[in-house]
């Protein structure tokens, strides 16, 4: 019997915003500091801003790291680089059930105040007559065992559902993948965290990012960044589900921030100032320190890959366009 997979994990995010005329002032929250729990170790973490700009770190509400910077010049670009190495270990095994009896213990977590926030309606994650008509269509019911009642939404939900990158925006409402059946990890999250709130379970969003070289053959996610849902479960606590992947969140899934959607656990937010018309874009690089290539011996050595203010050699500062 094989025990729990451990790996250690180097991360690279930029982020290049874009203005087509000068931007006057602009303030940034940043989510892109990995979470020090849930089986998840961060072991070195770095961040550069260009232009140069002090970075203020904070907690938040979710328990998130946080930093937030501003820039009050004159400036057409500003980018974001952060480097992360991590070491993520897998949950303990789940049981197959929890059996009918579990929904009593759930009611009762349900109702502590601090678990509110994740059982109301959110911006993203809220129910509607296109939800109620999917899962009437659909024959979604809640089901005698919560485990296996989201396992099987899960699985649904990824039958239902095409992958398809661009077909909606950080903000589109779940109607729009209820109306088209495609979307992306976050359209797939909201629609079923807003189902398994309808049915009393604690739901929160989860972003980060996705190692998939242990995923051959799924959908995994555009660019390593990825989303899936938690749901709080007797015994078991906060447990992790990829509807996009069908699959249980295990050592591959790398936890950014959480919240109540993805407006609390977006990696950016700001305002700006001036600029115009923007552009946002994103390069996400994920690599198994001793497995992948390339691997940061690749990149010299391994301390250059945290140097505040040196971009990787051999590395284009945006790699592509989101």
């Amino acid at each position: 019997m094989t025990g729990p997979v451990t790996r250690r994990l180097l991360i690279e995010h930029v982020s290049s915003f874009n203005f087509r005329e000068p931007a006057r002032d602009s303030v940034t929250l940043l989510r892109l500091q990995p979470r020090n729990d849930g089986g998840q170790r961060v072991l070195r973490y770095a961040l550069t801003i260009e232009p140069d700009a002090v970075t203020v770190p904070f907690t938040d509400h979710f328990g998130n790291s946080c930093h937030l910077f501003n820039v009050h010049r004159s400036h057409r670009h500003t980018v974001v680089h952060s480097h992360v190495e991590i070491e993520s270990t897998d949950p303990p095994p789940l049981p197959d059930g929890l059996g009918a009896r579990a929904w009593k213990p759930l009611n009762r977590e349900a109702a502590s105040p601090q678990n509110w926030e994740f059982l109301a309606p959110s911006r993203f994650a809220r129910s509607s007559t296109l939800l109620a008509a999917f899962c009437e269509a659909k024959g979604i019911r809640r089901g005698r065992d919560p485990l296996k009642a989201l396992r099987k939404l899960a699985t649904t939900l990824n039958a239902e559902f095409s992958y398809e990158p661009g077909r909606t925006g950080v903000d589109s409402p779940i109607d729009h993948i209820l109306k088209t059946g495609m979307g992306v990890c976050q359209d797939y999250t909201h629609v079923m965290i807003a189902i398994a709130r309808s049915w009393g379970v604690p739901s929160r969003y989860v972003s980060g990012y996705l190692y998939e070289g242990d995923m051959p053959g799924e959908q995994a996610s555009a660019g390593a960044t990825h989303a899936w849902a938690e749901f709080l479960l007797p015994e078991l606590g906060w447990t992790g589900i990829d509807a996009t992947n069908d699959t249980l969140a295990d050592h591959r899934h790398i936890r950014v921030a959480v919240g109540r959607d993805y407006g609390d656990a977006a990696p950016t937010r700001g305002v700006v100032t001036g600029g115009g018309a923007s552009r946002l874009d994103v390069s996400v690089m994920v690599w198994d320190v001793e497995d992948d290539a390339p691997t940061p011996a690749s990149y010299e050595q391994r301390s250059s890959f945290f140097e505040l203010g040196t971009i990787v050699p051999g590395r284009p500062d945006i790699a592509r366009q989101q």
